[in-house]
Protein backbone atom coordinates (compact mmCIF):
# COMPACT_ATOMS: atom_id res chain seq x y z
CA UNK A 1 0.00 0.00 0.00
CA UNK A 2 3.01 2.31 0.45
CA UNK A 3 3.53 2.18 -3.32
CA UNK A 4 -0.05 3.36 -3.87
CA UNK A 5 0.39 6.23 -1.40
CA UNK A 6 3.63 7.27 -3.10
CA UNK A 7 1.94 7.25 -6.52
CA UNK A 8 -0.95 9.35 -5.19
CA UNK A 9 1.46 11.88 -3.66
CA UNK A 10 3.43 12.10 -6.90
CA UNK A 11 0.31 12.59 -9.01
CA UNK A 12 -1.23 15.07 -6.57
CA UNK A 13 1.92 17.20 -6.81
CA UNK A 14 1.60 17.39 -10.61
CA UNK A 15 0.55 20.74 -12.05
CA UNK A 16 -3.20 21.03 -12.59
CA UNK A 17 -4.22 17.89 -10.69
CA UNK A 18 -7.35 18.60 -8.65
CA UNK A 19 -7.84 15.17 -7.13
CA UNK A 20 -7.44 11.43 -7.31
CA UNK A 21 -9.90 8.63 -6.61
CA UNK A 22 -9.24 4.90 -6.49
CA UNK A 23 -12.30 2.67 -6.76
CA UNK A 24 -12.64 -1.10 -6.49
CA UNK A 25 -14.15 -3.28 -9.22
CA UNK A 26 -17.64 -2.52 -7.86
CA UNK A 27 -17.14 1.25 -8.13
CA UNK A 28 -16.76 1.79 -4.40
CA UNK A 29 -14.18 4.45 -3.50
CA UNK A 30 -11.34 3.05 -1.41
CA UNK A 31 -8.96 6.03 -1.50
CA UNK A 32 -9.55 9.66 -2.41
CA UNK A 33 -8.18 13.17 -2.12
CA UNK A 34 -11.62 14.74 -2.76
CA UNK A 35 -14.37 15.49 -0.24
CA UNK A 36 -16.84 12.60 0.20
CA UNK A 37 -19.69 14.09 -1.85
CA UNK A 38 -17.43 14.80 -4.84
CA UNK A 39 -15.82 11.36 -4.55
CA UNK A 40 -19.14 9.49 -4.59
CA UNK A 41 -20.38 11.54 -7.54
CA UNK A 42 -17.27 10.97 -9.68
CA UNK A 43 -16.89 7.32 -8.64
CA UNK A 44 -20.44 6.42 -9.62
CA UNK A 45 -20.48 8.18 -12.97
CA UNK A 46 -16.97 7.22 -14.05
CA UNK A 47 -17.53 3.59 -13.02
CA UNK A 48 -20.62 3.41 -15.26
CA UNK A 49 -18.85 5.11 -18.17
CA UNK A 50 -15.79 2.87 -17.84
CA UNK A 51 -17.97 -0.26 -17.85
CA UNK A 52 -19.68 0.94 -21.03
CA UNK A 53 -16.33 1.82 -22.66
CA UNK A 54 -14.92 -1.64 -21.76
CA UNK A 55 -17.98 -3.29 -23.27
CA UNK A 56 -17.71 -1.19 -26.43
CA UNK A 57 -14.03 -2.04 -26.90
CA UNK A 58 -14.80 -5.77 -26.49
CA UNK A 59 -17.77 -5.53 -28.89
CA UNK A 60 -15.50 -4.05 -31.55
CA UNK A 61 -12.79 -6.67 -30.99
CA UNK A 62 -13.35 -9.41 -28.39
CA UNK A 63 -9.59 -9.97 -28.06
CA UNK A 64 -9.05 -6.35 -26.99
CA UNK A 65 -9.48 -4.59 -23.64
CA UNK A 66 -9.75 -1.02 -22.42
CA UNK A 67 -6.47 0.18 -20.91
CA UNK A 68 -7.03 3.93 -20.53
CA UNK A 69 -9.88 6.42 -20.89
CA UNK A 70 -9.46 10.18 -21.19
CA UNK A 71 -12.37 12.61 -21.04
CA UNK A 72 -11.78 16.28 -21.70
CA UNK A 73 -14.27 19.09 -21.18
CA UNK A 74 -13.88 22.85 -20.94
CA UNK A 75 -13.42 22.69 -17.17
CA UNK A 76 -11.82 19.30 -16.46
CA UNK A 77 -9.84 16.46 -17.85
CA UNK A 78 -10.64 13.07 -16.34
CA UNK A 79 -8.15 10.28 -16.84
CA UNK A 80 -9.21 6.74 -16.00
CA UNK A 81 -6.83 3.83 -15.68
CA UNK A 82 -8.78 0.60 -15.14
CA UNK A 83 -7.17 -2.58 -13.86
CA UNK A 84 -8.57 -5.95 -12.76
CA UNK A 85 -9.16 -5.05 -9.12
CA UNK A 86 -8.95 -1.25 -9.01
CA UNK A 87 -9.50 1.81 -11.17
CA UNK A 88 -7.61 5.06 -10.73
CA UNK A 89 -9.37 8.30 -11.62
CA UNK A 90 -7.37 11.52 -11.91
CA UNK A 91 -9.16 14.83 -12.35
CA UNK A 92 -7.16 17.80 -13.53
CA UNK A 93 -7.56 21.19 -15.12
CA UNK A 94 -7.18 20.87 -18.88
CA UNK A 95 -3.89 22.12 -20.28
CA UNK A 96 -3.90 24.96 -22.78
CA UNK A 97 -2.36 22.84 -25.51
CA UNK A 98 -4.31 22.95 -28.72
CA UNK A 99 -6.60 25.84 -27.67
Amino acid sequence: MAEVEETIKRLQASKGVEGIIIINHEGIPIRTTFPNEVTVHYASLVHQLTAKAKSTVRDIDNTNDLTFLRIRSKKHEIMVSPDKEFTMIVVQKPSDHGN
